[in-house]
């Protein structure tokens, strides 16, 4: 009896959050949404519904991102509460509700309501959530139907040609030789695990690894080294809120290596110069039945000509030896990491040896520029 009960719930929900939960080779389905801007792309996993009308649509506008849900989420017949939804960690109401259509619809900026935007080399990508926390209906003791939470994106790209034909000029002005030896693009991306292509944010699991990668667009610049300061988890986009846990720390040491019951580390070598790749086992935090995580890095770049040094590497935890080890560079430079005070030894460091500077650069500024770049929610 409980098996066919099962059986049947699977057939209700369609898709939804019907799943084994011992089966873990099921991937969820995400169906095609709207698309009424042809420069706005769209993310989203979202509830798949046995028949027209579709459960979620998303909508990708210029400022604003605009949610219509349909108040049978699940596909079974029954009518959600509108009150029960709600949008991103701000919990924000809906809109609207059309009675008639049976929908609900979100209607939000794209920075409002807690949602994240994230850079990649070709877009910016703003990330929020659907929330549905169902409340008892007429028996307060029980619940026909169970929460949900719903990643939702919206993909905007970053670069694209607005004219035709333009007139190339002999000579380039100074200012903009400068303005473009300055810029500096910095990413953090999920990737797939062989590194080749990019992946979603969400369906991580406990007991998996997340493959993270750090990138730098120079450009026209001197050849440059990339590399992560820091990394810190939280539950929210807040770097500083409470609960938070290092995953790197103490410029380039990953500390969450060192734990016992984990095997993260740094890729050696790096692909590129531009380019630090590392893997951290997927956790979540204790005592919080939130799925969401969001990781803040600290990146940071040198001239790849300056040698690696305390306050400038990247070292894994070698569990079999018990010592770090530097991706570049002499294991020295790794001590720091089981002490924590790599800041006074780069100081030291500095004090003895002047700073490179920008080659041939008008401003002589030091060999260094820095950013920090999110990348989440992630789902666990």
């Amino acid at each position: 009896g409980g098996g066919l009960g099962f059986a049947r719930l699977c057939w209700a929900v369609s898709g939804v959050v019907c799943y084994n939960p011992w089966d873990f080779s099921r991937q969820p389905h995400v169906p095609s949404l709207a698309r009424p801007y042809p420069w706005a792309q769209v993310a989203a996993a979202q509830p798949r519904a046995a028949s027209p009308p579709q459960p979620v649509v998303l909508q990708c506008e210029a400022a604003q991102m605009v949610i219509t849900v349909h108040r049978d989420l699940f596909g079974t017949g029954r009518l959600i509460r509108a009150a029960d939804l709600s949008l991103g960690l701000a919990a924000c109401r809906f809109t609207s509700l059309d009675a008639a259509a049976n929908t609900v619809t979100f209607v939000a900026g794209l920075h409002e309501c807690g949602s994240a935007l994230r850079m990649t080399p070709d877009s910016l990508v703003y990330s929020t959530s659907l929330n549905y926390n169902p409340t008892p209906a007429s028996n307060p003791v029980i619940l026909r139907t169970g929460p949900a939470v719903i990643p939702i994106g919206c993909h905007y790209p970053r670069k694209d040609n607005v004219s035709s034909k333009a007139i190339k000029p002999t000579w380039v002005p100074f200012s903009s030789t400068l303005s473009a030896e300055e810029r500096l693009g910095f990413s953090l991306r999920l990737m797939n695990d062989d590194w080749s292509v990019e992946r979603a944010p969400n369906g991580f699991q406990l007991g998996e690894v997340m493959h993270i990668q750090a990138e730098v667009s120079s450009g026209s610049h001197v050849a440059l080294r990339i590399f992560v300061d820091s990394c810190v988890a939280t539950l929210s986009p807040d770097r500083h809120s409470s609960p938070r846990y290092a995953v790197i720390d103490f410029y380039g040491c990953l500390v969450d290596g060192r734990s016992d019951d984990a095997s993260s580390a740094f890729v050696s070598p790096r692909p590129r110069q531009d380019t630090l790749q590392f893997m951290v086992d997927v956790f979540r935090f204790a005592g919080d039945a939130r799925n969401l995580i969001y990781l803040t890095c600290h990146l940071k770049v040198t001239a790849a000509e300056q040698a690696p040094g305390p306050l400038s590497k990247a070292c894994s935890y070698n569990k079999a030896g018990n010592f770090w080890s530097p991706v570049e560079g002499t294991r020295n430079i790794c001590r720091c990491c089981e002490t924590g005070n790599c800041g006074l030894l780069g100081r030291q460091t500095r004090r003895a040896k002047p700073s490179k500077r920008w080659p041939g650069s008008p401003s002589r500024r030091e060999a260094e520029a820095e950013a920090d770049v999110m990348v989440g929610p992630l789902v666990i």
